[in-house]
């Protein structure tokens, strides 16, 4: 897709400038057109392309056809208003626009190749799973969700049905892989004890089939940890922000550099926000409460206000549990629902992110009355609060907006993943998911 996106904007504009008689290779258009590449790949990866359709139904291709149409018109758009800005043609129109129009066939092209290419990834990771039931319908749940790897499950055996060896089948586990063409076997912490359960996956490993524990499977397909898991395994890691000094120095700087250029943006946009709280808004602009930070640690974290005034003091005062924030609520005003879909009232968070409060990448910080709650009945919930809270963070882009103590405990299980994958890497692939988290208005 980036390919293609290169060659269209060279030809185009190697084609203009023959037509017209300049050097392109020589002229500030050459760096101007790598630009509007780099600005076009940013646009569609925002706008959740190549992935988008997960089959070929009409509404596949709607999301992806809309996507493609959206994410070309941002960029004109954009390159647009940076030449009325500077007043000069820093690119032709017929580049700008010929790509706009070029391009957007081409990313349908190249939607359909990537629906094509989950179907038969869906189809090569044929998983048959021992364990009970209810982990198998949780297993099944996921990979139909939000999958990093592609997978089906086609069979699954509880650990007794699994090591029986009274009825014919005498090895139902060999069986059943052999007959389903199974390519990954999954097994449960009980199947891993069972000697017989273990010989036939050996067994099945030596033909070539992928084996994994269920721990092992989540991170690798899924990209968390699962529910069973987080007791035996939470504190049995090294976490990059404690245990790597190198890394945790880096990843300050990081956030240093990353949070001033958020103060641009922000002394930007407080003028506006700050008229539309005059129009539709009326009250404070800023909305401060106490969350709960690195070491148990309170801070007080900025937003712009989204909510009617009147709400603020109960809401800054810290919810209960059956007080949760939640999708639609009346509380928010009109024009705060406007921020909350851009994402724009966590702008002021750069200032927390500055004072060494928040970081670019982390945990989400919850209201200190939620975490004492959160403590008491989820194990291991005050592992999160070794490092810094971020203003976005794996569970974020991987998980809804959680309004409730089980889909906390979701959330929790995609944060210690995070914990025990900790990188540099890690850090900019998340924050390249938000980009593409806020463009598609998901998540929170």
């Amino acid at each position: 897709m980036y390919a293609g996106i290169a060659t269209c904007v060279v030809v185009l504009s190697k084609f203009h400038a023959v037509a017209h008689e300049y050097s392109w290779s020589g002229s500030s258009r050459f760096a101007w057109s790598f630009g509007y590449v780099l600005l076009l790949s940013l646009t569609a990866y925002g706008f959740g392309l190549p992935e988008q359709p997960r089959s070929r139904r009409s509404a596949g291709w709607s999301a992806a056809c809309w996507g493609a149409v959206g994410a070309t018109l941002t960029a004109a758009v954009a390159v647009s208003l940076v030449q009325l800005v500077a007043g000069d043609a820093l690119l032709p129109r017929f580049v700008v626009f010929g790509t706009a129009i070029v391009v957007v066939p081409w990313f349908m092209l190249c939607a359909a190749m990537a629906g094509d290419g989950r179907t038969r990834a869906d189809a090569r990771d044929r998983v048959v799973v021992i364990a009970e039931p209810d982990e198998v319908e949780d297993l099944v749940r996921e990979l139909q969700r939000a999958p990093e790897r592609n997978g089906t499950v086609v069979g699954s055996l509880t650990v007794t049905t699994a090591a029986s060896t009274s009825l014919p089948p005498c090895r139902p586990l060999l069986a059943m892989a052999r007959d389903q063409c199974a390519s990954v076997i999954v097994l449960s912490r009980g199947a891993q004890a069972d000697v017989d359960i273990v010989e036939q996956a050996s067994i099945l490993h030596e033909d070539g089939v992928r084996v994994r524990t269920m721990s092992l499977f989540y991170e690798q397909w899924l990209g968390k940890l699962p529910i069973a898991e987080l007791e035996r395994v939470s504190l049995l890691f090294d976490i990059g922000e404690v245990h790597a000094a190198r890394y945790a120095r880096v990843k300050r700087l990081l956030d240093v550099a990353l949070a001033l250029c958020g103060c641009v943006a922000l002394v930007l946009v407080t003028p506006v926000v700050f008229v539309g709280d005059r129009i539709a808004n009326r009250g404070p602009l800023l909305f401060r409460q106490p969350r709960t930070g690195r070491n148990g640690i309170e801070f007080e974290m900025l937003k712009f206000r989204t909510m009617h005034a009147a709400d603020i003091g109960a809401e800054c005062s810290g919810l209960s549990s059956s007080e949760w924030t939640a999708e639609g609520d009346e509380r928010v005003t009109r024009f705060g629902r406007v921020l909350r879909r851009s994402h724009l009232d966590e702008l002021p968070q750069v200032v927390n992110v500055l004072r060494g409060e928040l970081s670019v990448v982390g945990p989400r910080p919850e209201q200190p009355r939620v975490v004492a709650e959160l403590e008491g009945k989820i194990p291991f919930y005050r592992i999160r609060h070794l490092v810094r809270p971020g203003l976005t963070g794996w569970a974020q882009v991987k998980y809804p907006y959680a309004a409730s103590e089980a889909e906390t405990l979701q959330k929790l299980q995609y944060e210690v993943f995070y914990l025990r994958r900790q990188s540099l890497a890690f850090d900019v692939r998340i924050v390249a998911r938000t980009v593409r988290t806020v463009f598609g208005q998901e998540g929170r």
